[in-house]
């Protein structure tokens, strides 16, 4: 039986720029095939136990023929698997997708093109060239700098093309630009016809060279710039100066790795994203079901002889309460017991599940629960503290010294994911991360495990650190880490704020 193939556009580079459609079927994928220009953070939208195939090619060097790739697609299909071709860009424009739709075709495999965002009008924008604009272009044309090597003679009209067309963009063509180039002097386009070459369109490495027909190839040479770039060329590129938006935004540039769990990086990530980061997600700590299920099950069969219910994470809060719902409790049967919690996100978290926060204190850390408890527990008071299963004892030890009963039962354990070890080097080796974030001291003493034999100082020699508050910034200390960055506030976004103006003060 066969499957079924979308040829899914992935768009330029910014993962955000998928469609809601591509998102949806690369989501529902037995199998993903995607390219060289795709951006990986993608790959997080995918079944974990979807098949991964990298096809990518690269400045002329091919992972995999286009005859390698239809056929792999068809034997995937044939097996019955639902396929996700994923294309950089848009799949029919200069994708080469239309071949693949053909084959597809020609063997009565069902398909589906769904179209992407592509870099030939989504890189000029950001880079804050408006490909057409009624004052200076009303027409644009996208034209391959890498036409098909076996092909004889030129499929492009250059006698047309140059004069023809207010605003010219040019794919692939790094390698090609002087021959374009002296093809658009040679019939008719001016010298001083402004010229803007952009690398890494969309992504936060973006980078930006502009000048003019005369002087461009000499500019990319003595720059280094290289593939994967786009070139546009027409007076468009003189608004650049005024609409460039992208690259002033705050963290424009910045390489920031953070190590939260992946379940939890999504909305941390996004937050240094929009602000222009290049956010890189390495976790350090995996979350996981307790050893065993036994402490909580009885503290929730007996809950109405607590007074006081005190979660110190989110995570605590979410397998609470997935526990709680599995033995079919009611909400209702925490009627007279009191809620504390730790921090802004944890307060949040229960409320989503209709519960009523009687206590959070200014200081998100057991010393702040501590200090806030004072006067409204006695001897008589039965606590339940429902949290990792490895964590600090000041919360429970400090209130047992007062005479006070408290239960701690696990309720979720925290692991270091080993597949972590090898991204942590692969990370670290391909460019300078300008800073590393810290939200909790298991995820600085885990990435200590991840990095031996080396010393985490060593290895984040010469990168900011950055903690969420005093206890993190301590652990990270005992490694031998110089914390540069902590909010007075321990929650992230005061931390997102606080990376925000280390940055906007440093050069």
């Amino acid at each position: 039986m066969s499957g079924r193939v979308y040829l899914i556009g992935a768009g330029p580079g910014d993962p955000d720029l998928i469609t809601v459609k591509g998102l949806r079927c690369l989501q529902s994928a037995d199998c993903v095939i995607y390219d060289y220009l795709v951006n990986s953070d993608l790959l997080e939208a995918v079944r974990p136990n979807a098949e991964r195939i990298y096809v990518g090619k690269r400045g002329g060097i091919k992972q995999a023929t286009q005859e390698e790739i239809n056929r792999l697609i068809i034997e995937k299909a044939a097996a019955g698997k639902v396929v996700a071709r994923l294309k950089g860009g848009d799949p029919f424009v200069f994708g080469r997708g239309g071949e693949e739709a053909e084959v597809l075709a020609e063997r009565g495999i069902p398909f589906e093109i769904v179209p992407g965002v592509t870099s030939g009008y989504a890189a000029p924008a950001y880079a804050g060239i408006p490909v057409t604009h009624r004052d200076f272009s009303p027409s644009v044309a996208f034209v391959t700098g890498h036409e098909d090597p076996e092909r004889a003679e030129t499929g492009i009209c250059w006698e047309k093309l140059s004069t023809g067309v207010e605003t010219l963009v040019f794919f692939m063509g790094v390698s090609k630009l002087p021959e374009i180039v002296n093809q658009l002097l040679l019939h008719g386009r001016p010298p001083h016809t402004p010229v803007a070459f952009i690398q890494w369109g969309t992504y936060p490495r973006q980078e930006v060279l502009t000048g003019t027909l005369a002087d461009i190839v000499s500019r990319v040479q003595s720059s280094g710039f290289s593939a994967p770039a786009i070139t546009v060329v027409g007076e468009v590129v003189r608004l650049r100066e005024k609409l460039n938006w992208f690259e002033t935004l705050p963290l424009f540039g910045r390489r920031i790795v953070i190590t939260r769990p992946r379940e939890q990086a999504d909305e941390f990530r996004h937050a240094l994203s929009v602000l222009g980061a290049e956010v890189i997600s390495l976790p350090t700590i995996e979350i996981r079901d307790p050893v065993s299920w036994d402490s909580m099950d009885e503290a929730i069969r007996k809950i109405e002889r607590y007074s006081w219910l005190i979660f110190t994470s989110v995570n605590g809060v979410r397998y609470f309460f997935s526990r709680w719902a599995l033995m079919k409790r009611d909400i209702r049967e925490l009627h007279g017991i009191l809620i504390g919690a730790i921090g802004s996100a944890t307060e949040q978290t229960l409320r989503s599940f209709g519960v009523r926060v009687e206590l959070v204190p200014d200081e998100y850390r057991a010393e702040g629960v501590v200090e806030a408890l004072k006067g409204k527990v006695g001897p008589a008071t039965r606590i339940l503290i429902p949290r990792a299963r490895v964590a600090r004892d000041v919360l429970p030890e400090s209130l047992r010294s007062w005479g006070i009963a408290v239960d701690v039962v696990e309720a979720y354990q925290t692991v270091v994911p080993e597949e972590s070890r090898a991204l942590l080097r692969q990370i670290m080796g391909e460019r300078r991360v300008e800073m590393i974030v810290f939200t909790s001291s298991s995820s600085v003493t885990n990435l200590a495990e991840l990095s031996q034999p080396d010393s985490l100082a060593e290895l984040l020699k010469g990168t900011t650190v950055a903690a969420i508050g005093p206890v993190t910034a301590e652990t990270a200390r005992r490694q031998g880490l110089d914390v540069s960055v902590q909010p007075s506030r321990y929650d992230v976004p005061s931390l997102i704020n606080s990376i925000r103006q280390h940055f906007e003060v440093t050069p």
